[in-house]
């Protein structure tokens, strides 16, 4: 009887033991699962040269942002090759409360525009602990134009609120290559309510293409490109093209480049660029942004 009471004692102390290393095995199968880690910085703001990028602000953040294009090359050293004169100047802020959901208003010179916007983060790509190879992010826009006068076969053009609207909605796919390489796909359509002429469509569809080469820790070469896929026009317009430098400097980051856009909204510089790089009709260009915290220390934060 009393090897019974041992055998029993011996084998509930195992089955004890073995339980309990069972339990620490799947505990460090837990504690080894890698924690998620995004990509950053796939661009490093939230507009290349002219168009969008997936990045959306930070947390409490407020850009203000100013852009400006000079005249033509075509002008000639009498205008300094565009700087003296026929400048389109664009003034923004942005604000993101999140970290996902960003929206903005802003103001353009050029055909006096007003313009207001919704950018949506939907996927954010890993770089470890997740399976998502891509960031996706969504945008739609409306501008207003506040021209006056604009006369057209007798006829003033601007007669409704409605005329003076057009919009904007993008899909945006990019992917962070490397520390030093990343490249975006956008899908858009632009939608004009009054178009130039009777001929013309209202619709343009786009597909461009954008990419980020950093060769310096504060540096980097940007390039941007859309093609349009449909003829809405009979009028000359051209693909938007630009190449840009980008330079960090502490809470700014300023972006110098040279583009065939005048336009510095989507209804403008993916429809109505008439100017080509094989004419010369190229743009020396600038953007600085200026972003704020605005994330308070509060209890609980």
């Amino acid at each position: 009887m009393k090897n019974i009471y041992i055998s029993l004692f011996a084998l509930l102390a195992f089955s004890t033991t073995a339980s309990a290393q069972s339990a620490d095995d799947l505990l460090n199968m837990v504690a080894e699962k890698p924690k998620k880690e995004y990509a950053t910085a796939t661009f490093k703001t939230t507009r290349l040269i002219n168009f969008h990028t997936v990045e959306v602000l930070s947390r409490r953040s407020l850009d203000f942002r100013i852009a400006r294009r000079c005249g033509d090359f075509k002008s000639g050293a009498y205008n300094a090759w565009g700087i003296d004169g026929g400048a389109n100047i664009r003034l923004a802020l942005e604000y993101c409360h999140g970290s996902r959901l960003m929206f903005g208003i802003g103001r353009t010179s050029g055909k006096k525009i007003a313009d207001g916007f919704l950018k949506y983060r939907v996927l954010k790509q890993t770089t470890k602990g997740g399976g998502m190879p891509i960031s996706l992010t969504l945008f739609t826009s409306v501008y207003h134009t506040f021209m006056q006068n604009v006369i057209i076969d007798g006829v003033n053009k601007y007669q409704s609120i409605p005329d003076r609207l057009s919009y904007c909605h993008q899909i945006m796919v990019a992917r962070k290559f490397s520390p030093r390489f990343s490249l975006q796909l956008t899908g858009a359509m632009v939608h004009v309510n009054l178009v130039e002429k009777i001929t013309d469509k209202n619709d343009c569809f786009v597909l461009g293409a954008v990419t980020r080469f950093k060769f310096a820790k504060r540096q980097a070469i940007t390039l941007e490109y859309a093609h349009r896929l449909n003829k809405y026009s009979k009028d000359k317009y051209y693909d938007s093209f630009g190449i840009g430098y980008d330079l960090e400097t502490g809470g700014h980051v300023f972006q110098m480049h040279l583009t065939n856009s005048f336009g510095l909204t989507e209804d403008q510089y993916f429809m109505y660029t008439n100017t080509s790089w094989e004419n010369w009709g190229i743009r020396l260009g600038f953007n600085i942004s200026r972003v704020f915290s605005l994330q308070g220390k509060h209890k609980g934060e």
